[in-house]
């Protein structure tokens, strides 16, 4: 035993040695098919990861079926921060390291490859980490693991495409020990259910595993889902209301009598991994696996300069911004004229689909008047640019010691490199444009340095293709080991687990910014973080078929890349106050099982400190972009869930699932902030430290509540499931702007209705806004057919059947003032009128399948 031990250790310190030499490998673990992604969790809806946490378990009724059946409202478990859900394939460890978020585009289409995987619920012991706050998953891409044979597939759709085909085909592992694996699937749409979007994606998947001897096994697979797709905004309901439809699409307009998107993704994440199975004995096995995987990802965004705002739902053209609709007491902007302008702007966003719509035509016409007479473009395409090369490392040893007792450790090394820059995407007619800073152009001339977005190349012009406005690279570097010990006997079974992390991180500018000429090109310095922790958990099962499980962890978790700077696009900066989160979680849970009912119910509480949040956007205001950080803060999540599953008879189940939870801010949070057209902090507030009014504001873009009962009936091939689900509790993203001391002194003297007269906040006055919830139903029906060669699987799922179009899926607050820079009051509230996503009508999805 000790000599197998030191073997072990050594092979687990010398992996990448065992690479180079091309020294063996063996068969994963079999895996269990109890779950697979939906098309609406793998990040087709979003710029740049879909907000679905995937969690899943099979002794759990709650958690098996929430991933799929709430993912119409973008359920988040526990309404976590996607980066508390770790996923990794092969054990290798796939999370964005600048965002901490995984991207389920990445595995688009890959339905076959998704299925077999390891759940861990967050106090559920696991063989490739230690499981994080959200749980963890592990998906199994070997070869010779995916069912054996052909299987075709063709789907029908009226969601974010229309068409679907797939075909997989896996070998098994042959008399020789090899195992072939591959799948290729494409998904279009000429225009999906949302007008003006399009839709267009080709997945696939290689693999090749070699069974070298019964000791040795060597997996090589690659795959990849190149995508194109054209994006929806979200809108006020005033123009919903206007449009008389709550998919209105503000992003696309007529060009040439041609429907054209002015938000168009390109997303398209390579990736290679190779992993290594060393069975040392029947009690130890090693895994290693090395990746490489660059991301490519490209968003188009329709901008101005020093012209009017294209965007057909601009506030400046909507009909209340004209005349005061929530105030009756507003004298100022409720007058004659007032309602005049009102009833214009009304008739003409009404009288034609146009009028809503971007006009393409209208831009190249003024960008070709504009070329005339020597001028810059006034309007263009513009392209962010997110690009990652990330090679990662990782290794984990499983040992029996006896048979109560499980030992793992592993190590985990990534590094990544992020580019990210902008790009000309169309100058729309136009025939010339510099790198100039013209949002600060009211504060410089084009003497003065801080009129340019590169003093390295000042009169830079720019064409299609080029880089302008900022260009840099964010350096992260991860390495870390965990272990964890699995103690079963008798009716208890426990675990205990704990990991270390160095992480350390970096800007290198690429331009050298005129507001910050000495701290904007070449690298900056170098953060470095120490993050690491450990949990526990164990159940105990009692008499009867009923059981206890409790669970506890604390860790300390370094903040992410993408929060770490004040303003990557201009400069070398970090945010101050930058610390390790400190993260609590706990969990007490109860489970009943006999041969009719199965049931869960937990509850669970976690506790966030010195979390950072970052966000940039346009303000109005000040006619420039606002870069806000947000430190010290507090959030506590907590809540029960719960699952019942009531078996009737062998063909018919009834299964009860919810969960009522609190996700909020504890306190008040410091606030640093700047634009693009200054280089000073917290400018409003003289350069002070301030704090935003923050504290009770609630997790976003997911429901609080959330209920389903589910009518299941499967029988002699044929299956029908009827699910009610009711949603409630939906807030939206607040704007930290609106909630600054320095705002709510300024709204104060102008409205006079922020603070009470004893000096307290009048609570109204910095509510989060929040979207209308309510009841969808959901259906799917199929049958599975047994023929002489193969098999056939057709099956038909409907989303909303009862064509429920209000119910608010996300969105956010308009960072925008209600009053002008002179003080005086608009007529348009923009604290009434947040941005919001609404639910998709009926959908739905026709799937049949062929296997042989």
């Amino acid at each position: 035993m000790q000599k197998k031990l030191k073997l072990a250790v050594i092979a687990l310190c010398c992996t990448p040695a065992a690479f180079a030499q091309k020294d063996s490998t063996a068969t994963g673990d079999a895996s269990i098919e109890a779950f697979t992604f939906t098309e609406a969790q793998l990040g087709e809806d979003d710029d740049m990861s879909q907000n679905v946490t995937i969690v899943n378990a099979n002794n759990n009724v709650y958690a098996s079926q929430v991933g799929y059946l709430f993912s119409p409202v973008r359920f988040r478990y526990r309404a976590f921060n996607q980066k508390y859900n770790e996923i990794y394939i092969n054990g290798a460890e796939m999370n964005d390291m600048e965002s901490g978020q995984f991207r389920y585009s990445m595995v688009g289409g890959l339905n076959q490859q998704t299925k077999g995987v390891e759940y861990s619920l967050p106090f559920e012991n696991n063989l490739f980490s230690v499981s994080a706050m959200g749980g963890s998953n592990n998906y199994n891409f070997r070869p010779a693991r995916q069912a054996a044979g052909h299987r075709i597939t063709l789907s029908a759709a009226n969601r974010n495409y229309i068409l679907r085909g797939a075909y997989n085909y896996a070998s098994g592992l042959t008399d020789k020990g090899w195992a072939f694996a591959g799948s290729i699937t494409c998904r279009w749409a000429n225009e999906g259910y949302v007008e003006g979007t399009f839709y267009n994606s080709l997945s696939y998947y290689l693999g090749i595993q070699k069974v070298i001897n019964d000791k040795h096994s060597l997996s090589l697979m690659t795959w990849g889902n190149p995508t194109k797709r054209a994006s929806q905004g979200a809108a006020t309901d005033e123009s919903y209301w206007i449009a008389n439809n709550r998919q209105y699409n503000p992003y696309w307009g007529y060009q040439n009598g041609k429907k054209r998107n002015s938000r168009v993704v390109n997303d398209f994440a390579p990736t290679a991994l190779m992993t290594w199975d060393f069975d040392i004995s029947d009690e130890m096995k090693l895994t290693t696996s090395l990746y490489g995987k660059y991301t490519k990802y490209k968003s188009t965004k329709l901008n101005y300069n020093n012209s009017e705002n294209p965007q057909p739902d601009y506030w400046k053209n909507l009909p209340s911004s004209y005349y005061d609709v929530w105030d009756k007491d507003d004298k100022l902007n409720r007058t004659a004229q007032g309602l005049t302008d009102w009833n214009t702007a009304y008739n003409f966003l009404t009288s034609s689909k146009e009028n809503r719509q971007i006009n393409w035509d209208r831009l190249y016409w003024s960008n070709q008047t504009a070329s005339a007479q020597g001028s810059d473009a006034l309007y263009y395409v513009q392209a962010k640019n997110n690009n990652h090369l990330t090679l990662g490392l990782s290794s984990s040893l499983k040992m029996d010691l006896n048979k109560n007792t499980l030992f793992n450790i592993g190590i985990q090394m990534r590094t990544n490199k992020g580019m990210h820059y902008q790009t000309m995407e169309d100058l729309l007619g136009a025939t010339s444009f510099h790198n100039y800073n013209t949002y600060a152009m009211s504060s410089y001339s084009l003497a003065q340095d801080g009129a340019y977005y590169d003093l390295n190349n000042r009169n830079q012009t720019i064409g299609k293709g080029d880089r302008f406005g900022y260009d840099y690279n964010i350096f992260v570097n991860k390495a870390g080991a965990w272990t964890s010990l699995q103690y079963n006997k008798g009716k208890l079974h426990s675990f205990v687990a704990a990991k270390v992390n160095g992480v350390s991180m970096q800007r290198e500018g690429k331009m050298r910014n005129g507001m910050f000429a000495e701290n904007s090109y070449g690298k900056s310095g170098t953060a470095h973080f120490l993050e690491g922790g450990g949990k526990f958990g164990g159940s105990y099962n009692l008499s009867g078929g009923h059981a206890v499980s409790l669970g506890a962890g604390y860790e300390w978790k370094a903040p992410q890349a993408s929060t770490a700077f004040v303003s990557p696009e201009q400069n070398n900066d970090f945010v101050a106050d930058l610390k390790n989160e400190r993260v609590f979680s706990s969990e007490l849970g109860y489970q009943f099982q006999n041969n009719w009912l199965h049931a869960n119910i937990s509850g669970y509480y976690s506790h966030i400190d010195n979390a950072t949040e970052w966000q940039q956007f346009y303000f109005d205001d000040i006619n420039s972009f606002s870069y806000v950080s947000l430190t010290g803060i507090k959030k506590a999540y907590y809540g029960v869930e719960w699952g019942l599953n009531f078996k009737v008879n062998s063909a018919f189940n009834i299964k009860a699932i919810g969960t009522v939870s609190e996700a909020k801010n504890l306190n008040n949070s410091k606030v640093w902030y700047m634009s693009s057209t200054s280089s000073k902090f917290n400018e409003a507030n003289n350069g002070n430290k301030e704090l935003c009014l923050n504290k009770n504001m609630r997790e976003a873009g997911t429901p609080l509540t959330a209920l389903s009962l589910i009518l299941s009936y499967h029988n002699h091939g044929w299956y029908l499931d009827l699910n009610g689900n009711y949603y409630d509790r939906i807030y939206l993203y607040y704007s930290p702007s609106y909630r600054y001391e320095s705002t709510l002194k300024t709204r104060q003297s102008v409205s006079n209705n922020v603070y009470n007269s004893d000096g307290t906040i009048n609570p109204d006055a910095v509510a989060q806004a929040k979207g209308k919830g309510g009841f969808m139903l959901d259906a799917s029906i199929g049958k599975s057919i047994y023929l002489k060669h193969g098999s056939l699987s057709i099956n038909l799922m409907i989303t909303n059947v009862l064509n429920n179009r209000s119910i608010c899926t996300g969105g956010y607050e308009q960072s925008r003032s209600e009053y002008t820079s002179s003080g005086n009051v608009r007529a348009y509230k923009f604290s009434n009128n947040p941005k919001k996503y609404y639910a998709y009508g009926t959908n739905g999805m026709l799937n049949i399948a062929y296997k042989f």
